[in-house]
């Protein structure tokens, strides 16, 4: 999950930040993926609006 889906889903990084119970600075520091326990967390305070996922990586050319 992107970390701007999630903070385009609370409306800002305060707000998300404030729903997982955690600063604002942890929030800025995760880099464009929600870490994978954090989506976790968020698909079951959204009721599976946002859903958790595997990281997004290149595909491999053979």
């Amino acid at each position: 999950m992107k970390r701007q889906t999630a903070i385009d889903y609370y409306g800002s990084i305060p707000k998300l930040a404030q729903a997982l119970k955690i600063t604002y600075e942890a929030v800025r520091q995760w880099g464009d993926e929600v870490p994978e326990l954090r989506q976790y967390q968020l698909e079951k305070l959204t009721d599976g609006k946002l859903k958790a996922g595997q990281k997004s990586r290149p595909q491999s050319v053979a």
